[in-house]
């Protein structure tokens, strides 16, 4: 178990926990934890490009780099994804996994650290902000600003609604295609209803919860994805719920997606899966991703993968997500004073 110290907001946040169980007798197959191993095709399967890391050092946080992770030998600029970590997790191996996924798929993605203590959360945006933009600016041979998406864990959720704003409205990045994809938000600073009203009319949105989170309420997901003015057929809310197969127990905590502690069948299939169908779909118009990645609650969305004919829990989606769950529950609550939007937990 992993435990941060915020010192700005609260003395304890808990930002990532073991997902697995002891898996008995059972194996882990295709370099995944569980009995269940990676996806072989379609979406959610591996890209075959090699991947190499850009480095450069980050504009505000002396000391630290900025990695562009990228399909090796790019002669043309590609796609990019801009990932926002969540607090305390400024070193990429926490997500190794995530990061090569998409650069192996052929996409480019920037991770930008940022100090877990003695700055101020303004500060912190400004940090992720000003290694994204230098980014573009320095890696145009890298880095094609016509079609971006941006994605975030916890803090980086909750921050990457305001990132994408600067980008896709004061930039005017992402103009043939754009997304937000968010997973366990926290709360989300410099960012008011008429921002939320004001996205461009092609952004797609995924946002996702974990049914075992505690550090997170689920509220502050919620209040976003309702009041964003992204029409229901280009946005889903999307939640994972544990599940127990052949002696491990598949968890959907606040650690999902996650590589440096556990990295299994969830990653691959509740996340990765549904990333890969949204960038095709923002990015290409195709149609056939769509059904994934925003099919509304279609079959194809929301099924799982099996082992021994017992399969996951499928996925649950819905445009009209409700809390499920008392604001006591969660580590962070929405109706804390901390969160500038706490008059929007209802």
């Amino acid at each position: 178990m992993k435990i941060l110290i915020y010192t700005t907001i609260i003395i304890l946040f808990l930002t990532s926990c073991s997902k697995s169980d002891d898996n008995g007798p059972n194996e882990p197959i295709n370099e995944l934890e569980g009995p269940i191993g990676k996806p072989v095709s379609g979406f959610g399967s591996d890209g075959t490009n090699t991947i190499t890391i850009t480095t450069f050092e980050s504009p505000t946080y002396p000391g630290k780099n900025v990695e562009i992770f990228h399909p090796q030998g790019l002669t043309t600029a590609k796609p990019t994804i801009f990932f926002s970590h969540p607090y305390g997790g400024e070193e990429s191996i926490n997500y190794s996994g995530l990061l090569e996924f998409i650069a192996k798929k052929g996409y480019v993605v920037v991770f930008a650290p940022y100090p877990t203590s003695g700055v101020s959360i303004d500060d912190r945006y400004n940090t992720l902000w000003q290694s994204f933009k230098s980014a573009a600016t320095n890696f145009p041979n890298l880095i094609d600003t016509q079609k971006v998406g941006f994605m975030g864990h916890s803090f980086g959720g909750g921050a990457s609604f305001s990132l994408a704003y600067r980008a896709f409205v004061d930039e005017n990045w992402g103009v043939d295609g754009r997304f937000i994809y968010t997973t366990a938000q926290w709360y989300s600073y410099q960012l008011t209803n008429a921002q939320l009203q004001s996205f461009p009319a092609n952004t797609k949105l995924i946002v996702q919860i974990f049914d075992d989170d505690t550090t997170n309420d689920h509220r502050m997901a919620i209040d976003i994805f309702k009041n964003i003015n992204i029409p229901n057929s280009e946005k889903d809310f999307i939640s994972i719920k544990e599940s127990f197969l052949a002696n491990y127990t598949y968890t959907a905590g606040h650690d999902l997606p996650n590589t440096e502690v556990a990295f299994d069948a969830y990653d691959y299939y509740g996340i990765y899966r549904l990333l890969d169908a949204l960038i095709d779909y923002s990015f290409n118009n195709n149609v056939i991703a769509k059904e994934i990645a925003l099919g509304n609650g279609t079959l194809e969305q929301i099924t799982m993968p099996s082992f021994n004919g017992q399969s996951l829990e499928p996925l649950e989606v819905t445009d009209n997500p409700v809390p499920m769950y008392p604001q006591d529950r969660y580590l962070f609550k929405c109706s804390a004073i901390a969160n500038p939007r706490n008059g929007y937990c209802d």
